[in-house]
């Protein structure tokens, strides 16, 4: 099964620029591109979460505009620049996207894998909260189907990754989240955002993946107290890969037209 996972694209209402500066839509388009054109398709494609800019209408009409051309099956969960209803509005008939109240999924699907997306976003904050009400709803996700393999999707990762303007804004109610992964060895990844980078790092008894943005990144500035920033870094997508008797293995694809292929290896 092949699982791709796209994030952060922060579209803005048709011609507008995110901040001022890049053309999120036409990045995001470009991801579109490069999953259509994979060999084999997608099964299914993530996106987690930060949709669009601003919450608004023209916003959530530009992103269906670009999401439609994607072949493949989408799930999407919100993020912290995402407006719930706008977000719920976008995505009616997702399947699995809980008719009212937080917006998580539950999807089972036809493949080995399942997928559990958490909305952990905060009304008006751009940190997240992994809250009692939040942790109530996963455990009874989990428990019902206990020996199934799960892929978690959240917005903000529930830890630091050493970006000290991201970490404030991280999702807080780590230690309930990483008691309840602990367990049920099942859960195969916890898959975020926010970060606008690929980070990696153990969590709960299993492996945390934060993707990459498909516009701009965050500075990789790691020095204590050191000030935000982004770059236009080549920007990617990750794909999970699960084999029966391997397991999952996730690789990380540029998006857009690179040389090659030449005839080494």
């Amino acid at each position: 099964m092949l699982i791709a996972q796209i994030s952060d694209p922060h579209m803005r209402a048709a011609g507008q620029l995110y901040q001022g500066l890049v053309d999120s839509n036409t990045m995001c388009a470009a991801a579109i591109a490069t999953l259509n054109a994979l060999d084999p398709q997608p099964d299914l494609v993530l996106l987690s979460g930060d949709v669009v800019d601003t919450g608004t209408p023209a916003d959530y009409a530009q992103a269906r505009h670009v999401l439609d051309r994607l072949r493949a099956p989408l799930l999407a969960i919100p993020g912290n620049h995402d407006a719930p209803e706008g977000f719920r509005r976008c995505f009616a008939g997702q399947p699995g996207l809980a008719a009212s109240g937080p917006l998580h999924v539950d999807w089972s699907g036809d493949g080995p894998l399942r997928v559990l997306g958490l909305d952990i976003t905060v009304p008006g904050a751009h940190h997240g909260r992994f809250d009692a009400a939040a942790e109530d709803w996963l455990a009874r996700a989990l428990a019902r189907a206990p020996d199934r393999p799960v892929l978690l999707m959240m917005h903000q990762p529930p830890c630091d990754i050493g970006i000290g303007c991201i970490d404030a804004y991280r999702c807080f109610g780590e230690d309930r989240l990483a008691a309840l992964l602990a367990r049920h060895p099942r859960v195969q990844r916890v898959l975020c955002g926010h970060v606008h980078r690929l980070t990696m790092r153990a969590f709960g008894g299993t492996l945390l993946l934060t993707a990459p943005s498909t516009t701009t990144a965050i500075a990789l500035r790691l020095a204590p107290g050191a000030e935000p920033a982004s770059h236009v870094e080549p920007p990617a997508l990750l794909l999970h890969h699960w084999r029966e008797g391997a397991g999952l293995t996730t690789h990380h694809l540029p998006i857009g037209a690179h040389p090659g292929p030449f005839p080494f290896f």
